[in-house]
């Protein structure tokens, strides 16, 4: 019989709780969404942007939740025998909780950080370590200072294998999520111009980034890309920090997680490495010459974790891509098909280049084209307009045949592209998704992307609407 995440009474001490009300023995997950609560959770009354909690604990108390935990400002709001731990503050009690299940936490711990890649490697590691053990793994892109500590609150105590994304768009940002977490291995997958309306530049993201080395575990080790410019200087942070070991990756000579040889398909890549001295041969089931890069970064840090270095490689074979993040649908169309793929999630200009490429690798038909559906880019500040213009050099190189716009900061890009590149401008995603669906032909192969501000989801709900979908094979064998 498995154990239960906590007792009510071990939650009540790590947060120094008053207890009101019969509480059961057991909690066996932890919510902050009354409406997608399993019985038996806790449910945190955390104030967000737009709703508090507090409003929804009857709810989720009526539905199953073991317990609520309230502030005390607010407990007088609840039946007297209502089922609480009541606290000072909500979220700086989950924090506390989450403190609370890292310090019975045995297993290796991995955290994630980096400008572009963050969820698609940790999705790759929580795929490579879960053939190997126990493995907890934060869902969805829960990176922010509420997403950690409810990822590490949810860890059960006997996970062999935990591994965290940790986010930021400011500098400061890390250190308080990564001190929390004290990761064994940590991740910066690349440093890029992203977010840039916060920072003075490139150096200064990637000194923000660098921030995850002040909660390393002593002893333990930083996988950094020896192929990104910003390399020496993570390094030196890294050096600064006391961390003992770096380890490499990518395609220079001297990386540690070494790629010799790729071939790449459309819609997977195999892969010839060596990872920290043993050479290795390997399938990616996702397409993309960044999934190859962080792929190496992953089986590098499960390498590092005790992981088996063949099993982990066989399981990136079966790789699903994330939600928003490449997954592909064919489109049935009235006279043959077309290949739908979903990077709708969020971008900056290196996965906006990463995706481009992608679309470029797509295998269309005999009269198919590749066409780019592309939304604004956020956060950019004064270098957007430059930016968003410049994505038209990734899509001249990788063949792209027709770009949609969306947005007042795509338009840059509009302005700039050739007229017989030119499919369609909308200032919104809603205006756009028809002109795209009317565009669409038997053999296409069209990419939606953008950042989330932009809502370029729309438009893949939109096609999916109005074709029948099924899920995309990769008929390619490596």
């Amino acid at each position: 019989m498995s154990q239960p995440l906590w007792t009510s009474a071990a939650m009540a001490q790590a947060m120094r709780a008053t207890v009101r009300g019969a509480l059961p023995q057991d909690v066996t997950g932890i919510s902050i969404d009354s409406r997608t609560l399993t019985p038996g959770d806790a449910y945190f009354a955390i104030l967000g942007d737009v709703h508090d909690g507090h409003a929804f604990v009857d709810a989720a108390l009526a539905n199953g939740a073991a317990l609520a935990v309230v502030a005390q400002a607010q407990a007088d709001s609840f039946a007297p025998d209502a089922r609480l731990l009541i606290v000072d503050d909500v979220l700086a009690a989950l924090v506390a909780l989450g403190c609370a299940a890292r310090a019975r936490l045995t297993g290796q711990v991995i955290a994630v950080t980096g400008s572009v890649g963050k969820t698609s490697t940790k999705e790759a590691l929580r795929a490579v370590l879960g053939a190997q053990g126990e493995t907890h793994a934060s869902v969805a892109s829960f990176n922010n200072h509420w997403g950690v500590p409810l990822t590490l609150a949810r860890c059960p105590a006997s996970a062999q294998f935990a591994i965290f994304e940790i986010g930021m768009n400011h500098a400061g940002e890390i250190t308080p999520l990564v001190k929390m977490v004290r990761p064994h291995v940590a991740i910066i997958t690349t440093v890029e111009p992203v977010h840039l309306e916060f920072f003075s530049g490139v150096e200064a993201i990637a000194d923000a980034k660098a921030e995850i080395f002040l909660g390393l575990e002593p002893g333990g080790a930083a996988v950094l890309n020896i192929d990104n410019p910003q390399f020496a200087r993570l390094k030196a942070s890294a050096d600064k920090a006391g961390v003992v070991r770096v380890v490499s990756f990518g395609a220079d000579a001297h990386a540690d997680a070494r790629l010799i040889d790729m071939s790449l398909h459309p819609a997977c890549s195999a892969v010839h490495a060596d990872i920290l001295g043993q050479a290795i041969t390997y399938k990616i089931a996702v397409p993309g010459r960044h999934m190859v890069m962080n792929s190496l970064a992953v089986l590098a840090a499960a390498t590092l974790a005790g992981a088996d270095l063949a099993v982990s490689a066989l399981a990136l074979s079966r790789l699903q891509p994330a939600a928003g993040r490449g997954v592909r649908h064919d489109l049935g169309l009235a006279d043959g098909s077309a290949i739908l793929i979903d990077e709708s999630y969020n971008a900056n200009p290196a996965s906006m280049a990463a995706a481009i490429s992608v679309l470029g690798q797509a295998g269309v038909g005999p009269r198919g084209r590749r066409i780019a559906v592309l939304g604004d880019m956020l956060e950019l500040g004064a270098q957007s307009p430059e930016l968003h213009r410049g994505l038209g050099e990734a899509i001249t190189v990788h063949g792209v045949d027709s770009v949609f716009c969306c947005g007042p900061l795509m338009r840059n890009l509009w302005e700039a592209l050739p007229s017989a590149k030119k499919g369609g401008y909308a200032e919104t995603s809603a205006a756009l998704a028809p002109l795209v669906a009317d565009a669409i032909g038997p053999g296409d192969a069209i990419m939606v992307k953008g950042s989330l501000g932009s809502r370029m989801k729309l438009i893949v709900t939109a096609l999916e609407k109005r074709f029948p979908v099924k899920d995309a094979l990769d008929d390619v064998s490596v």
